[in-house]
């Protein structure tokens, strides 16, 4: 298992920094891909992967990305246009569709649609192309700082921080994640010589966020009983498996570099 994970993960990073090198139209496809491919598990999990609102789902994330390509400043206009397709659709065939089933829907292309979109968005920022590495520094960098100081420090001390919804999560963990994220984005920004404040409170911001995404992931596998959202990922798990707390890290870190460029 430990094989599996150690090759899939040096292919995943070396698929980000190919995407992220060639950057445009590139970046934009493999951006779309993940999110077709987490929407589907999410569907899937919700059992909407081949039904109506599952396959308009769809369409609109397409017409999302097409959108940030051609007309980015309606990049919302797709999710505005869902909600009122699947609306009628609701309307219409009721009692086909349970309100459950038509809020899931939505949430599946907020959350793998568009969250996801913004690992494409911070690339094309000024100097984006070492922006992106912002990302996966507060999620899975601050995912893996956890890790090791739970595994160090967590024999001093273990305050569980959520034990219902993730019993292996620790305060200590959490913590030392977020330090791990700060200490990697200063080490980072040095090396590269680009702004040190700006890219250490971006750091902290996604990394602080980067663990509700991956306990909002837990929650929704928790109370539909699975263990992984697929199987894509050998040793992993599924896109949203792994792609968890980016989802959530990614538009935090984007806001957080534009807001503070703007002050």
């Amino acid at each position: 298992m430990f094989i599996k994970r150690l090759i899939s993960g040096i292919v995943l990073l070396a698929l980000i920094a190919l995407t992220n090198y060639m950057g445009g139209d590139f970046l934009l496809a493999y951006n779309l891909l993940l999110s077709l491919i987490a929407l589907y598990e999410f569907n899937k999990l919700i059992g909407m992967e081949k039904r109506g609102m599952g396959l308009i789902s769809y369409a609109s994330v397409i017409l999302y990305y097409t959108t940030l390509k051609f007309v980015p400043s309606l990049g919302l206009l797709p999710l505005v246009a869902l909600l009122g397709v699947l609306a009628c659709v609701y309307v219409c065939l009721y009692p086909k569709y349970t309100p459950k089933e038509l809020t899931h829907v939505v949430y599946g292309v907020i959350y793998a649609g568009i969250m996801l979109s913004f690992i494409y968005q911070t690339r094309m920022l000024d100097s984006g192309l070492y922006m992106v590495w912002l990302i996966f520094i507060s999620s899975w960098g601050s995912d893996t700082c956890a890790y090791l100081t739970g595994i160090t420090i967590g024999r001093i001390g273990n305050h569980k921080l959520t034990p219902k919804l993730s019993p292996k999560k620790t305060v200590e963990g959490f913590i030392g994640g977020v330090v791990g994220a700060v200490v990697l984005s200063l080490i980072y920004a040095y090396v590269i010589k680009k702004e040190v404040f700006l890219y250490v409170v971006a750091a902290l911001l996604g990394s602080l966020i980067s663990v509700v995404g991956d306990l909002i992931a837990s929650a929704f596998k928790r109370h539909y009983e699975i263990k992984d959202y697929g199987k894509i990922i050998p040793g992993h798990g599924g896109v949203l498996d792994r792609y968890d707390s980016v989802a959530f890290t990614a538009p935090f870190v984007y806001y957080a570099i534009v807001l503070i460029r703007m002050i």
